[in-house]
């Protein structure tokens, strides 16, 4: 597989899933306004190619139910998540910008105080 499939497969998951996880994980993970903020700068056409990829891979791994550590076991189990996340947020990390954390901020307020799923 090509890198730039691999990159188109990555998005494509993650705009299709990320959502999801995310809203299953919130209270659970300490790393959710950094990751929604990732996702942000990842989906801004500004950030450049490599950053994205970088951040649709990690991103992705997030998403994916099997991983190293599956995500089921108490207390592990999004070690190895928050491990590839907290790598691709340091590459990221300049790229990241106060509008992609305002948005990530807004979206987890909303998120916490609207109604009931």
């Amino acid at each position: 597989m090509t890198d730039l499939i691999k990159v188109e497969n990555d998005e494509r998951r993650v705009r299709q899933e990320f959502w999801q996880k995310v809203r299953r994980t919130l209270g659970k993970v300490p790393f959710t306004e950094d990751a929604v903020a990732a996702f942000h700068c990842a989906t801004d056409p500004a950030t450049p190619l490599r950053i994205r990829a970088t951040l649709f891979g990690a991103l992705a791994y997030f998403v994916v139910p099997f991983d190293i550590i599956p995500d089921f076991i108490a207390g592990l189990g999004y070690t190895d998540d928050a491990a590839v996340l907290i790598a691709a947020f340091s590459a990221a990390a300049a790229h990241i910008t106060e509008m992609h954390r305002q948005k990530a901020k807004a979206w987890l307020l909303k998120e916490q105080n609207g109604p009931p799923a």
